[in-house]
């Protein structure tokens, strides 16, 4: 595919001072549009059947199996996984711990997304901090970049829930954030947003569900790291589903093993993002760790690897 490789890191802090770093492990440029159309293709000529379209309502487990109710009836299955993201309908439903904690540090994010053509090093990923958020953009297919960003629930009340005038106002305090926006083509007419974006710990086994990806945790975006995190987590979880179906484990050795196996791997990492974004977003504490750790390159080099993990 002629993806883009990315092998380098620019952090930059709201008064425009900046960091360059080499990535320990790099990776490539791939957009999600791409990525789900070349699974769903891998996974249909694997002989799987695809349901699209179709809203699931709710999961019942009883009898040691489970039923799912969805917008195309109803389906029984032995197994069910859970990987529909950071919040769905049954998050809520099921009433999950996180969808009950009131708002606070870690769970009342919006982000937005576009994608962009840009003049900007197609090897290098870039995170602009900004008041409460930070931007990041990136390289994909086709020329292409893709531009998002987070920020606090309270930067769009500020602005009159108007999403250009919180950029405008806002994000392009950041020198970097102001040349972006000011220069490049937007692609979409409107942009993607997704609110009320969590990052409270979450269970990786709900109602014998087992959870993966972003329903499982959500690694804080600036890290870069959450869709590695869900294929190495859908990789634990076949590895211990083939045990059960093949009757060398129970039920119960199954979502016990599957969690223990999600936190040794992934569980450090969630808190090292949840600490290192308390400086991000933080027009003081930002500047300060721009400042602080530009002469120490490998002290840098030590907090990308704890939230990035080994190759599987």
């Amino acid at each position: 595919m002629e993806l883009p490789q990315i092998n380098r890191v620019m952090i930059s802090a709201p008064n425009g001072k900046y960091i360059e770093h080499p990535l320990p492990l790099g990776g490539f440029g791939i957009s999600r549009f791409s990525l789900d159309n070349i699974l769903a293709r891998i996974a249909r000529k694997e002989g799987v059947v695809l349901a699209e379209e179709t809203k699931v309502a709710d999961i019942i487990y009883r009898n040691n199996s489970f039923v799912i109710f969805s917008s195309a009836g109803e389906t029984e299955t032995t197994v069910a996984a859970g990987a529909f993201g950071k919040r769905s309908n049954l998050d809520v439903k099921w009433k999950r711990h996180f969808t009950q904690v009131k708002p606070n540090k870690l769970n009342h994010y919006l982000g937005v997304k576009y994608h962009v053509k840009t003049s900007f090093p197609e090897d290098m990923i870039a995170l602009h901090n900004f008041e409460n958020g930070y931007c990041g953009i990136s390289r994909i297919e086709d020329g292409k970049y893709c531009l998002c960003y987070l920020t606090k629930g309270e930067n769009i009340k500020r602005s009159h829930n108007n999403i250009r005038l919180m950029e405008e106002t806002i994000l392009m305090k950041n020198p970097f954030l102001r040349k972006i926006f000011s220069e490049s083509e937007f692609l979409y007419e409107a942009p993607l947003t997704i609110s009320r974006i969590s990052f409270n710990k979450k269970s990786q086994v709900e109602n014998h569900v087992l959870m993966m990806g972003d329903a499982a945790g959500m690694i804080t975006p600036l890290c870069g790291n959450g869709m590695s995190m869900a294929l190495h987590g859908s990789k634990l979880a076949f590895d211990e589903i083939t045990q059960f179906l093949h009757k060398k484990t129970t039920r119960f050795e199954l979502e016990t093993q599957y969690s223990q196996q999600w936190e040794k791997y992934f569980g450090s990492r969630l808190q090292a993002g949840r600490i290192i974004q308390r400086f991000f977003g933080d027009e003081t504490l930002s500047n300060f760790l721009i400042t602080s750790i530009k002469p120490f390159p490998k002290f840098i080099t030590y907090l990308i690897r704890q939230t990035h993990g080994q190759p599987f």
